[in-house]
């Protein structure tokens, strides 16, 4: 099986180095690069075609993650805290875990991600999926096929655009589709809404 090349991500370089560091006894793995979360991200990932982005968010605003969403590449975002998590998740990221998690949690985190899957730690399940939310209340109106399908892809969070091209639909039409999702699910926005859709069992995170 060929090992899962990792970019490492994040604006302070002791950090990446540690992450570097941290990451070279896992099997399985392999760090073919770091960069940091700046304009330049797209051609760093053009360069290294990384399977998975392990970013270290630090402080940085979680919009940055912009070019890795685009990119189609996972990513697991290392939180400097946990309030982080809600916002990194509607911007992109697929794997939730704390700055100090250990080797093992973010080596089994990275081959999760690899594989399509989205992961968090335990603590963080509340705030991305709280109990008791108004989202176990079924949809007003059954979605379509066609809103279950951008509404998968939402959950990936890709922007309108991105959904536009995987679906052979205009932007408008996307647009169309997500007001549609989110009067029927009663959100309040987007990540609302593909939380909400998750506790129902709408879509497959």
């Amino acid at each position: 099986m060929p090992e899962i090349a990792v970019l490492i991500v994040g604006d302070n370089p002791l950090a990446r180095m540690g992450l570097v560091s941290l990451l070279a006894g896992q099997p399985g793995l392999v760090v073919v690069g770091q960069a940091a979360g700046g304009s330049g991200l797209a051609a760093d990932i053009d360069l290294y075609r990384p399977d998975v982005i392990v970013w270290d968010m630090g402080w940085s605003a979680p919009e940055r993650l912009a070019d890795a969403r685009e990119s189609g590449v996972p990513v697991v975002a290392l939180l400097a805290d946990l309030t982080q998590a809600a916002d990194a998740r509607a911007a992109g990221a697929r794997g939730f875990l704390p700055g100090d998690a250990a080797p093992d949690a973010l080596a089994a985190a990275i081959t999760a991600a690899a594989s399509g899957l989205a992961v968090m730690t335990p603590g963080l399940l509340e705030t991305l999926l709280p109990p008791g939310d108004p989202a176990a209340e079924p949809p007003v109106e059954a979605l379509t096929a066609r809103e279950r399908d951008v509404l998968q892809l939402l959950a990936e969070g890709l922007p309108n655009k991105t959904i536009a091209r995987r679906l052979g639909i205009t932007d408008h039409t996307v647009k169309f589709h997500v007001n549609a999702i989110m009067g029927k699910l009663n959100a309040q926005s987007r990540t609302d809404a593909v939380v909400k859709a998750t506790r129902l069992g709408l879509i497959i995170l």
